[in-house]
C-alpha cells in the first residue's frame, strides 16, 4: 500500500468519544479538520442517535471543497437487533466499512485469550510454574465459556457478556494471591473466578454449577503433576515461554468438536438443526399470499385459513364443568386440587381459542371489520405457528401449530380420563400439565398427610423402572408412576440402571417410566448421583420444573459439562 507520510500529533488529530453532550465538540472538530486537513475519530456514535442525521448533512457539506487530507473515522458497537440499526444509509454508502468479528472455534478463541498477555506477564510472578499453569488453564476456560454459547440452551441456559476484562482481572487476582500465600489457595481462587469474576455475570443456578464444575476440573493440585487434561487429547502444557504456548496450541489442540467443551457430538447436530429450522421459517414467512394448485386452480390464503379454522372448532370439546366435577368429589385430596386447577387453566385456553377463531370467521365472511389481532391470527394459522393470544394462556412449547393443536387435544383427553372418576392414572403424563410442579408437590403433600410427616423436611426420590407405560395396570400404593420424559446430552441404560453416553444421532432418547415417591430428606442417598434438572422444553432456562437425582457410575461432573437434562417435550 502507499504510505501517506502522515505524522500524528495532537494538532492534526481529533479524538471525540460521543455521549454526554460531546456532539458540539464533534461539530467543531469536523469543521476545523475539513479546513486544515486533519483527521477526526468519532467513537461510540451508537450513543447519539438523534445527532446522526445532522452528522450526515455535515459530511455531505464537507465532501466538496474541503482539504484533501481530511478524513473521518467512525466507530460504533454492533446493534443487538435489526430494528436498532440507526446509522443513516448515506453515511454507510459513502464509507469504507470494517467489522471486527469475534473469532469462532476453540482454536481462534484460545489464541485470542492468550493475546491478552505477553512474555512480561509470564515473568511477573515469583511462583512461575504455578502461575503459568493456572494462567493457561484460565485462558482455556475463558475461550470455552465464550464459545460454548453456540450450542444454545444445552451450552448455557442464558447468554452472558463474558469479556477480556474477566480474564485479565482474574490473572491479576491470581498473581496477588500467589505472591501472598505459601501454598496455592485452589479453593479461594476457584471461588473468586467462578462466583465473582465470571460468576458475577451468571444469573441461572444451573449455569453457575456448570461454571464451577469447569473450574473444579481445571484448577486443582494435579495440574502441577502433569496429569491434567483440559479436553480429551489436550493436556495442560508444562513450563514454556509466551511464543511456546501459542505454538503448543497450534501443535496440540485437537480439531474443533463438541468434545473440547465436554459435550457429546449430538449437541452440534441439535444446534445446527435448530439454526436451519430458523432459516426455513424465515423463508416460509416470505412466501407469496397465494399458492397455485396446478390445473389453473389457485388456493388463497383465506381459503387455507378457513378450512383450518373450521377443522379446529369442530375438534375442540366443551369446557370442563368445574361445579359439576366438584360435586362428584367426596374429599379434596392434593391430587384433586391439582386436577381442578388444570381444568380451570384448560378452560381459559380453549375459550380463548374458540373466541378468537369465531371472531376471525366472521371477519373472513365480511360480517366484522378485520382488526390487527384478527390479521395476526390469520397469519399465524397460515404459517403454522401458534397465535400470540393462545401462547399467553398456554404452556411453554416449541412446536408448530399442527403439532401443538394435536398435543392440546391429547392433554384434554388425559384430563377427561382423570376427572372421570378422579382416581390417579396408572402412569401419569407429566408433560400434560400446565403446572407439573404442582403435581410433584401433591405427591409430597399426600405422603406427608398419610404419614404425618412435616412437608418441609421431605424430598422426592425417583427410581427409573425398566418398563414402559403399557406395562402398568394400576398406580403405586404411594407416589406415582410418570411417563413421557426424554434425556438430552446422554441416555439412560435401563439394564444397568445408570446414565451412560448417548448414541450418535439419538438426540433425545425416551426414558422408561419413572417411579416418584416422597421420602424424608435425611433418608435420601446422594452418593453416585447426578442431580439432573428437568425442563419443560429444549429451551431450558425459565422452563425449569424440578431436579431428579439419577444414578451414575461416572463422576457426575461429566454430565454437568455435557449439559445433561430431562425434557418433558421435544
Amino acid at each position: 500500500g502507499k504510505k501517506l507520510g502522515y505524522t500524528f500529533n495532537n494538532r492534526n488529530f481529533h479524538n471525540v468519544s460521543l455521549g454526554q453532550g460531546q456532539e458540539v465538540v464533534a461539530d467543531q472538530a469536523l469543521d476545523l479538520a475539513a479546513k486544515e486537513g486533519h483527521w477526526v475519530i468519532l467513537q461510540n456514535i451508537h450513543l447519539v442517535a438523534k445527532w446522526l442525521s445532522s452528522l450526515e448533512k455535515k459530511l455531505e457539506q464537507h465532501s466538496e471543497g474541503s482539504h484533501q487530507d481530511f478524513r473521518v473515522f467512525i466507530s460504533a458497537e454492533p446493534a443487538p437487533s435489526p430494528d436498532s440499526h440507526i446509522i443513516p444509509q448515506g453515511i454507510l454508502e459513502n464509507s469504507i466499512k470494517i467489522t471486527n468479528e469475534a473469532p469462532t472455534g476453540m482454536h481462534a478463541n484460545l489464541h485470542k485469550a492468550l493475546d491478552n498477555f505477553n512474555q512480561d506477564t509470564l515473568e511477573m510472578c515469583t511462583r512461575e510454574n504455578e502461575f503459568k499453569s493456572i494462567l493457561f488453564a484460565l485462558c482455556y476456560f475463558h475461550a470455552l465459556v465464550a464459545e460454548r454459547r453456540k450450542f444454545g440452551p444445552q451450552g448455557w441456559n442464558r447468554s452472558y457478556p463474558f469479556n477480556a476484562g474477566d480474564l485479565t482481572i482474574s490473572v491479576n487476582v491470581l498473581h496477588n494471591y500467589l505472591e501472598a500465600s505459601s501454598k496455592v489457595p485452589y479453593d479461594d481462587l476457584r471461588y473468586l473466578f467462578g462466583e465473582i469474576m465470571y460468576g458475577g455475570h451468571i444469573t441461572d443456578d444451573w449455569d453457575r454449577r456448570l461454571c464451577k464444575t469447569y473450574l473444579e476440573e481445571f484448577i486443582k493440585p494435579e495440574m502441577l503433576e502433569g496429569e491434567l487434561l483440559l479436553a480429551p487429547g489436550f493436556p495442560l502444557p508444562g513450563n514454556m515461554d509466551y511464543n511456546g504456548y501459542h505454538q503448543y496450541i497450534d501443535d496440540a489442540l485437537p480439531p474443533e468438536s463438541p468434545y473440547l467443551y465436554g459435550l457429546h457430538p449430538n449437541a452440534e447436530i441439535g444446534f445446527l438443526t435448530q439454526t436451519s429450522e430458523k432459516l426455513f421459517r424465515i423463508v416460509l414467512e416470505m412466501q407469496p399470499w397465494t399458492t397455485s394448485m396446478g390445473e389453473g386452480g389457485v388456493v388463497t390464503r383465506e381459503e387455507t385459513v378457513k378450512a383450518l379454522l373450521e377443522e379446529m372448532l369442530e375438534k375442540l370439546m366443551d369446557e370442563f364443568n368445574i361445579a359439576e366435577l366438584m360435586a362428584k368429589v367426596e374429599e379434596r385430596t392434593p391430587y384433586t386440587v391439582v386436577a381442578f386447577q388444570e381444568c380451570e387453566r384448560m378452560n381459559i385456553l380453549t375459550s380463548e381459542i374458540k373466541r378468537s377463531l369465531k371472531e376471525l370467521d366472521l371477519g373472513l365472511k365480511g360480517e366484522l371489520t378485520m382488526t390487527s389481532d384478527m390479521e395476526n391470527l390469520q397469519n399465524a394459522l397460515f404459517l403454522d405457528t401458534v397465535p400470540e393470544s393462545w401462547i399467553k394462556r398456554a404452556y411453554p412449547s416449541t412446536a408448530s401449530l399442527g403439532t401443538w393443536f394435536a398435543d392440546l387435544l391429547t392433554r384434554i383427553k388425559e384430563l377427561e380420563a382423570w376427572t372421570g372418576d378422579f382416581s390417579l392414572p396408572s402412569t401419569v403424563w407429566l408433560a400434560g400439565f400446565f403446572n407439573p410442579q404442582s403435581f410433584l408437590t401433591a405427591i409430597m403433600q399426600s405422603t406427608a398427610r398419610k404419614n404425618e410427616w412435616p412437608l418441609d423436611k421431605m424430598t422426592l426420590q425417583c427410581d427409573v423402572t425398566k418398563k414402559n407405560r403399557e406395562d402398568f395396570a394400576s398406580p403405586p400404593r404411594e407416589g406415582a408412576y410418570v411417563h413421557g420424559l426424554f434425556m438430552e446430552g446422554a441416555r439412560w441404560d435401563a439394564q444397568t440402571g445408570i446414565i451412560t453416553d448417548a448414541r450418535l444421532k439419538e438426540l433425545t432418547p425416551a426414558m422408561p417410566v419413572i417411579f416418584i415417591k416422597a421420602i424424608p430428606a435425611d433418608k435420601q442417598d446422594i452418593r453416585s448421583m447426578y442431580p439432573c434438572p428437568v425442563y419443560k422444553t429444549r429451551q431450558r432456562g425459565p422452563t425449569y420444573v424440578w431436579t431428579f437425582n439419577l444414578k451414575t457410575r461416572e463422576n457426575p461432573s461429566k454430565w454437568v459439562l455435557a449439559g445433561v437434562a430431562l425434557l418433558l417435550q421435544i
